[in-house]
């Protein structure tokens, strides 16, 4: 237990009751649910909503709203090379295929971090716009005070497995929201349902954007530790609704349960009189679940086949509420060589 409390030193909750927590568990089904009117922020769902919990790639939210307020103060470009690193090559879980030195536009590396969730192009994007990956992750905490954003706190920029990279759903709501309503010029990163790097295709994990009409966003996130976590964001006849869900099991299930809730805000199905969604508080006495051993062991089976009687949509026999089909949008990125890779571009001065 010293061990694991040592790990937690500097973080947010309180002792004892953390101790609690440890000792007690969490009540096996316990995962956070928020839903909100974009427009108004005020919630019209929510279950443990203040929960910190294991951001997984929706961390690259963050990332995009740094590097969108970079863009706006004129520190780099859309055209900015973003070149690989050998920091950025040894990121976990690599799909893109990208070698030391490989360049692309900043606004490429956008559409690959975004869609693709490519964690060594986040990290090449934060190394562009920085001068290095721990000074962009200090502007991004800076960005969460800012936003008010009370149960956050980052660790990296492409939100691989990290004890002190964690957040709530509350949180992941303000954030999205505050990155479609500040940088509208930016929402067609969010679109795209694939990429192609220099032709090799990676496509988004939101099926929402293709199987739920009106999907404009915005990120999905996986690790064994967080389940599988949704930040969400359509509109339909005027009205603009968030949906955030953390720890889902399967893909299916995330996908199911976030047009579920969709399709029940906007037929009017969720109140509307639970305050705004910056009331909510976040809770500060309890640390994360980790869901490893529910999703990554052998108690896997179990566990899925638990959840899978709660939330039985799209399962045969079972209504789907996926029933649009949206053509894809895909984004095509070219990289080049870096004659000279040691080097990370360095951005150009902030205006005076």
């Amino acid at each position: 237990m010293s061990k694991s409390m040592n790990r937690m030193a500097g973080r947010p909750w309180k002792g004892l009751a953390l101790i609690a927590s440890l000792l007690a568990g969490a009540p096996a089904h316990a995962t956070p649910v928020l839903v909100v009117d974009a427009d108004s922020q005020q919630v019209l769902y929510q279950e443990d909503a203040g929960v910190p919990w294991y951001p997984a790639s929706t961390t690259k939210l963050m990332t995009a709203f740094v590097a969108f307020e970079a863009l706006r103060s004129g520190e780099v470009t859309l055209t900015t090379p973003v070149t690989m690193t050998r920091n950025a090559t040894k990121q976990a879980f690599l799909e893109s295929g990208l070698t030391f030195g490989r360049t692309m536009t900043l606004e490429d590396s956008l559409f690959a971090t975004i869609t693709a969730s490519a964690n060594d192009v986040a990290v090449a994007l934060a190394e562009t716009v920085a001068p290095d990956e721990a000074s962009f992750v200090r502007r991004m905490n800076e960005a969460a005070v800012r936003l008010g954003l009370t149960g956050t706190h980052f660790s990296n920029a492409n939100g691989l497995s990290d004890r002190n990279n964690y957040t709530t759903a509350r949180d992941l709501a303000i954030l999205g929201m505050e990155v479609d309503r500040l940088f509208p010029e930016y929402r067609r990163f969010f679109l795209a349902s694939a990429v192609t790097i220099d032709g090799k295709e990676i496509k988004s994990n939101n099926l929402l954007l293709t199987r739920f009409s009106g999907t404009i966003g915005m990120k999905t996130g996986f690790l064994c530790a967080s389940g599988r976590n949704i930040v969400g964001l359509a509109t339909r006849n005027g009205k603009r609704v968030m949906v955030v869900i953390l720890g889902a099991t399967t893909e299916r299930e995330r996908n199911e349960r976030s047009a579920q809730y969709l399709t029940q805000a906007f037929d009017g199905r969720l109140s509307s009189d639970k305050g705004s969604v910056q009331n909510l508080q976040n809770r500060t006495d309890v640390a994360p679940q980790d869901m490893r051993v529910r999703l990554c062991t052998d108690q896997s089976v179990a566990y899925e086949a638990s959840r899978n009687a709660l939330y039985p949509m799209g399962l045969p026999g079972n209504e789907t509420y996926l029933r649009d089909q949206i053509p894809g949008q895909v984004h095509a990125i070219s990289t080049r060589a870096n004659e000279n890779p040691a080097d990370v571009p360095v951005p150009i001065r902030r205006p005076s």
